[in-house]
């Protein structure tokens, strides 16, 4: 399978190397210094599920190069999903189809968007990863997976071929029975954590452990779920102490990328997470007062880190 994974980080390039690995045709659309050790010195995967040195690597900053290709897996951040769905135009022929893999519930209807509703699956994945250097990345904790499926949970030959693909690699695929529902699992995890953890300043272990913010993680939970319910998302019953079940099974230092971004001064994922929860929550006039607050609490921070807005540190 011709495979292009546009955004060689931690998500991008954790699961286009192990493709790589198996003997997929896989080629890396990248950048800068990232691209240019890729290039020279192969790709470098420190992980706990084995180490691994991917050389040659096919690297390109140039999509056009790259040429059509079967699948591109988009491991972007969510903010920059839209820009690359223009740029991946070259590499999307009448039978390609993109697999979003970023935090967030709105990559699959941005793709759509620029791209065609026939070219997108709606996709989520799971691990614990982040670039050391250029040209190398770490995966630290979590059994990586991919789930994904037709935006309107039909079966279709291609979402059972990527499956196939994924497992010849060693990575666990599943095909939910209703992607959305999976999405927002996905997102009730991943936001919640993000946005206690930025907001307290601690890794996971510490906030699941003190009983204050323990509450605050089970209030954010909580208001996520009202908004999936006027969504019309019919997450399962148990999907608060699963989530939390989730949590308290994770390794006690690990942080979330976007609490790792903010706390570092990068551009964040703050809006397509804590700010789609305020976002959704108004539109159906769902209150949403904790991760308002939240929101509020990180967006200098935010916007600092764009250049939209300037404070002594």
């Amino acid at each position: 399978m011709r495979i292009a994974v546009f955004g060689a980080g931690g998500v991008g390039g954790y699961f286009g190397g192990r493709l790589a690995q198996a003997g997929e045709d896989v080629v890396f659309i990248a950048r800068g210094d990232h691209l240019k050790a890729m290039s020279t010195h192969g790709l470098r995967v420190d992980s706990v599920k084995g180490d691994f040195v991917l050389k040659p690597v096919k690297a390109t900053d140039d999509p056009a190069q790259a040429e059509i290709v079967d699948v591109i897996l988009v491991g972007v951040k969510a903010w920059q999903v839209t820009n690359a769905a223009e740029d991946m135009r070259p590499m999307v022929g009448p039978e390609t189809f993109v697999l979003p893999l970023q935090n967030g519930l709105e990559a699959p209807t941005q793709l759509a968007a620029v791209l065609g509703d026939q070219h997108v699956l709606g996709g989520l994945c799971g691990l614990s990863t982040f670039i050391v250097g250029p040209g190398h990345i770490r995966h630290a904790g979590v059994e990586p997976f991919v789930r994904f499926g037709e935006l309107d949970n039909r079966p279709s030959d291609r979402v059972k071929l990527l499956q196939k693909v994924f497992k010849r690699a060693g990575v666990i695929a599943k095909i939910p029975q209703d992607i959305q529902v999976a999405l927002w699992m996905k997102f009730l995890l991943i936001t919640a954590w993000s946005g206690v953890g930025a907001i307290t300043r601690t890794p996971l272990g510490v906030w699941r452990s003190l009983p204050e913010t323990r509450q605050m993680a089970e209030s954010a939970l909580q208001e996520i779920i009202i908004v999936a319910q006027a969504c019309d998302i019919a997450l399962p019953e148990n999907a608060m102490p699963t989530t939390m079940n989730m949590y308290d099974s994770l390794p006690p230092d690990i942080t979330s990328s976007m609490q790792r971004d903010i706390a570092e001064g990068r551009p964040s994922e703050l809006d397509a997470q804590i700010g789609a929860v305020v976002r959704f929550g108004k539109e159906a006039d769902v209150a949403t007062p904790l991760h308002r607050l939240i929101y509020n609490s990180l967006l200098p921070m935010d916007l600092r880190a764009r250049g939209q807005l300037q404070f002594p540190e």
